[in-house]
């Protein structure tokens, strides 16, 4: 049986890499709050906007697109989590975003402004 925690940050890991080859700033990974955690905080340079991401990992196609994993329950979490995020940090009238990093075995696909 394969270890998610393992598989996840596997590709919590090849998704920072990625970003930062995109010239992204990462400021925090796996920031948590009892409501629940947000996979990477980052700064993209270019568009001065702070990214809040979600990172999804898959070997295969077995269950459908990584990214089919992101409803919105899970849309509305990441966004409670952001304003923790964003309060604790100061971060005011600030351009932010959300995206996806989808990872299936090693295709890297970046869906910015996701919801």
């Amino acid at each position: 049986m394969p270890n998610n925690k393992l598989i996840g940050d596997k590709g919590e890991k090849l998704a920072q890499e990625f970003l930062k080859k995109k010239g992204y700033k990462i400021l925090d990974a796996n920031f948590s709050t009892k409501i629940g955690e947000i996979d990477i905080v980052c700064y993209d340079k270019q568009s001065k906007t702070t990214v809040f991401v979600e990172v999804k990992y898959r070997d295969t196609l077995k269950y459908g697109y990584p990214r089919e994993a992101v409803g919105v329950y899970k849309q509305n979490k990441i966004k409670s989590v952001a304003q923790s995020y964003m309060m604790s940090h100061d971060i005011f009238n600030e351009k932010i975003r959300f995206d996806v990093v989808e990872i299936i075995d090693t295709d890297i696909t970046h869906i910015e402004n996701a919801f």
